[in-house]
């Protein structure tokens, strides 16, 4: 296997030069992916397992209101990623990619035990959804800082000739993670529990398993190497992270949370969302739903590595395009034909062709982000600003749909997604190509 460097033509633009790629480096990229893996199965056992806590958790109210309860703390979650990224990055700017790594699969870690452990509603009355809430705001946290941490470190290692194939694998192991908790959902449905013993006590375990999994990415991520960039600018002896570097950059940081915007609230409602649409709006059975929600994040995961070495060979700003114009005129129409699906198959491949559209801007968008910015601010650049865009689309996103769907106005969400996603398309219509304007591969020249 090849990796690529980058040497100065004539007007700027850099000419590829082949040289070995070492088995290192290319282990640093399959364990930097595989403790994102695990940050995001805990962090998405909470979605998964809603639907079976939601009781634990909260007095007995209709379904629909527990689910806006539980999504509720999700999106609050979701609040303080911005001070995870700010706390995160500055830590993975000025001590490096691997500390800030190790750091946030541990508070990840703490926030899975702690629901594991937490008691319930009956037994401790109002302090049982504020354990949770605390759990998960450790969580948002976590991710607030692995988002921009692990986005850095996979696109500094990877090569510039298949940086887009690498750096894609943040999203198939993102969306893995989701999977892995679907899984598990699915094996403990159909295999091990009933729907009562889930209720009761099952829920329990998927948090437990999350808790030692993060204790293995620990061990995983403490064997890493820094990243060549990082230590490059290091040795250069640049302020290096912090929200007073980043002002300098307010370009950058605009066309980030535009990207986000659109991007994250697809993401949101076709994987956190789309369970609940499917259960209570579609009308799916719990075995059905998890079978459905399974199958389409599955196929969702393969398309990130297609979509990525696509971009090595055509550009990024062509998928983001393509993913904006297409999510704009089809958002609406999708999930109204998902809501009257006549079955799972239909439901299934509806969900998938959502994928074909979405997968053009999740296979890439960590990439085109840290393409944007300088080693010395990269893991805050590209982790700050995405989180303040996550926490206002992506975070809300299920919360807003449950509560659209509580007034009886459901399909004015449709047109809120489609909406979000027509100002995303206004950004990547008059943005630059990062794979040709890369300020990783200007570093390594």
């Amino acid at each position: 296997m090849n990796t690529v460097t980058t040497q100065p033509l004539a007007g700027g633009r850099a000419a590829a030069v082949r040289e070995p790629i070492s088995a290192k480096r290319l282990r640093a990229i399959f364990v930097g992916s595989a403790g994102n893996l695990v940050e995001w199965f805990d962090f998405y056992c909470y979605a998964a397992f809603a639907l079976y806590f939601a009781n634990s958790f909260f007095p007995a109210q209709d379904a629909t209101a527990q689910m806006m309860s539980t999504a509720g703390i999700f999106a609050l979650g979701f609040f303080v990623r911005p001070l995870g990224g700010i706390l995160f990055g500055r830590l993975g700017d000025r001590h490096g990619r691997k500390v800030a790594l190790m750091m946030s699969v541990l508070l990840m870690c703490l926030g899975s035990l702690l629901i594991a452990c937490a008691p319930t509603y009956a037994s401790v009355g109002i302090v049982s959804p504020c354990i949770l809430l605390l759990a998960r705001l450790l969580q948002g946290l976590s991710l607030g800082g692995e988002y921009g941490a692990s986005a850095t470190y996979l696109s500094e290692m990877a090569d510039s000739k298949r940086r887009g194939f690498y750096a894609s694998f943040q999203y198939v192991t993102l969306i893995g993670g989701q999977l892995l908790a679907l899984l598990l959902l699915l094996v403990l449905q159909n295999f091990l529990l009933d729907a009562q013993q889930l209720r009761e006590w099952g829920w329990r375990i998927p948090f437990f398993a999350g808790a030692v999994l993060a204790l293995l990415a620990l061990r995983m991520r403490h064997d890493m190497p820094e990243t060549p960039s990082f230590e490059a600018a290091r040795k250069k002896a640049k302020p290096m992270g912090g929200l007073k570097q980043l002002a300098q950059h307010p370009k950058e940081v605009m066309l980030v949370i535009g990207l986000t915007m659109g991007g994250t609230l697809a993401f949101y409602v076709y994987t956190v969302y789309m369970q609940k649409f499917l259960r209570l709006s579609v009308g799916l059975s719990d075995a059905q739903t998890t079978a459905v929600s399974a199958a389409s994040l599955l196929f969702a995961m393969c398309l990130q590595p297609v979509y990525g070495a696509l971009s090595d060979r055509i550009g990024r700003r062509p998928l983001l395009v393509g993913f904006a114009v297409l999510g704009t005129i089809f958002t609406v129409p999708l999930l109204t034909a998902i809501r009257h699906a006549s079955g799972p198959w239909e439901a299934f491949a509806l969900i998938a062709c959502a994928w074909l559209i979405v997968s053009g801007y999740t296979s890439i968008n960590a990439l085109v982000k840290a393409e944007l910015f300088p080693a010395n601010i990269r893991a805050t650049g590209v982790g700050v600003p995405y989180a303040v865009a996550v926490s206002v689309f992506g975070g809300t996103a299920e919360y807003l749909a449950l509560w659209f769907k509580s007034i009886q106005m459901e399909s004015a969400f449709y047109w809120y997604a489609s909406a979000v996603m027509a100002c995303t398309l206004v950004v990547c219509w008059y943005m630059r190509d990062t794979g040709a304007t890369s300020r990783i591969d200007a570093e390594m020249q």
